[in-house]
Formats: structure tokens, sequence, C-alpha cells
């Protein structure tokens, strides 16, 4: 298979679809070092159920090629909140750093959709 942008982005979109589906699922499920991570934070306990059905709706909008670019933004918003959010708490980079490769994934399939 020749790999051109528009496969390119299709896949980068789905890799990130994926990830924002899992992280979002994880949200809903409330596991408890997640569940005391948001309340360190200081953030009330339905943020977490609306940061996982936020990345759910996400990852469903990557997935349509009419609806990507809304589902990127959504996703960037998201990570833009979620970078904030553990910066401002000086979380570890081991914290960060999915945080980080999230977030360069939706730069890099923006990029390719160009």
């Amino acid at each position: 298979m020749a790999w051109n942008s528009a496969s390119l982005e299709s896949t980068l979109a789905i890799i990130v679809a994926v990830l924002f589906a899992v992280a979002g699922v994880v949200n809903l499920a409330r596991p408890g070092p997640v569940k005391r991570d948001f309340a360190r934070w200081g953030y009330p306990t339905w943020f977490q159920l609306l940061c996982g059905a936020l990345e759910l709706l996400s990852a469903a909008l990557l997935l349509g090629q009419q609806t990507r670019v809304l589902g990127l933004t959504l996703a960037g918003a998201i990570m833009s909140g979620a970078l904030f959010t553990l910066v401002r708490n000086r979380e570890p980079f081991r914290h960060l750093a999915p945080a980080l490769v999230f977030s360069a994934l939706i730069v890099v399939t923006l990029v390719a959709r160009s």
C-alpha cells in the first residue's frame, strides 16, 4: 500500500481516536488512582465524568472524515486543559509525558490533513 497524506491522516486519526476512547472509558469507570488525581487537583466528581464523555465524543468525531476537524479541535481543547492541570499541579514528567504524546499526535494529524 502506498502511503499518501490522506491514508496517513486517517491512520493517525484512528490512533488518536483509540487513545481518546480508552481515556474516556477510564475516566467514566473512575478507577481509584484516577479518581484520587481529579480530587487532588481540586475538581468535583462530575468533572471526571464530563472529561470522559468529551473524550469519547472526540474519539467518535475523529472517526468520520466530515467531523474529523471538530474531533481534533475538541481533542486539542481537552489536551490543553489536561496540560494546564498537570503543569499547574507540578506533576512529575511521567504524568506529563502521555499528555505531551497525545498532544503531539493531534498536531501531527492536523499537519497530515493539510
